[in-house]
């Protein structure tokens, strides 16, 4: 058995229609494909609280920096579907890229404040791309809920300030990032790193986890900021784009654990950009 694929805005919009007949819930999983356990956790969760779900498969462009990383990133259409049989998933969209973008189209949307910083600052357009796409998956599918991984922690506020200014009548819901046994948190990204560099990347979430419990237990920042980019250093990470300490809720900059607040980083291991990010919470230890 496999999931059923549509490739156009039209056919997307009558199967849906066709569930909203039946009185369905819908639920909608953005992806770029290359689909991972990660991706499928969010679908399970996606079902536990719809009746259908779609989960979209589009490589956007538009969120790319750079044309060698996107002609890099994998391309897995046959493999993703096959994943996503036995999971359960109602339906995969596909569309390329003229029914995404067609002739003439020159549209952007674009989310300020909580976009800035963090991966924003080293991704220039980056968002832009994010929050383009998904207003469009959001209008296409008419989906009543959303399910994004918190492994980007930036994109799921960029997305939930996107849905909120813009009055789209759908909930958007952060999920717990999926790590290996090893505290690597899983990502499409990962399948180019060298088996030597695979060794060293599970150093990030190690770091992060330890600084996290410091700060709880009431080390000021600063310091631990310090350390944690010496240690990756010395790990192997050839340069730390960012390591910052930012409030969960609004992502501003924070110097404490007096409300709860998030340690996010990204960092170059060989040609592989790594990001990941984990939860400080206010007055108790985290948990690696």
């Amino acid at each position: 058995m496999s999931v059923p694929i549509v490739r156009t805005v039209a056919e997307l919009r009558r199967t849906v229609a066709d569930w909203r007949a039946d009185r369905n819930r819908v639920a909608v999983v953005p992806t770029m494909g290359a689909l991972h356990e990660g991706h499928l956790s969010l679908v399970r969760a996606a079902l536990a609280e719809a009746d259908r779900v779609i989960v979209t498969l589009f490589v956007n462009p538009k969120q790319f920096n750079s044309a060698a990383d996107l002609a890099a990133y994998p391309r897995t259409e046959v493999e993703d579907a096959a994943k996503l049989a036995p999971v359960g998933a109602h339906l995969l969209y596909c569309p390329d890229g003229g029914e995404m973008y067609p002739s003439g189209f020159s549209t952007t949307v674009s989310v300020a404040g909580v976009s800035e910083g963090l991966c924003g600052a080293f991704r220039p357009g980056h968002f832009d791309g994010v929050s383009t796409v998904v207003a469009k998956l959001f209008l296409q599918t008419g989906a009543d809920l959303a399910f994004f991984g918190e492994k980007d922690y930036q994109q799921l506020h960029v997305v939930k300030r996107l849905a909120a200014d813009l009055d789209m009548p759908i909930e958007v819901t952060g999920c717990p990032t999926i790590r290996e046994p090893d505290g690597l948190a899983l990502s499409s990204r990962n399948v180019r790193l060298s088996p030597e560099q695979r060794v060293v990347a599970p150093a990030l979430a190690r770091v992060l986890f330890s600084m996290a419990d410091r700060i709880a237990s009431g080390a000021p920042a600063a310091p631990v900021l310090a350390d944690g980019r010496a240690q990756l250093l010395a790990a192997g990470y050839r340069e730390v784009e960012y390591l910052e300490l930012r409030s969960a809720d609004d992502l501003s900059p924070v110097d404490d654990a007096a409300r709860p607040a998030r340690l996010l980083a990204a960092a170059w291991l060989g040609e592989t950009r790594l990001i990941d990010n984990v939860p400080v919470p206010s007055g108790t230890l985290s948990n690696a």
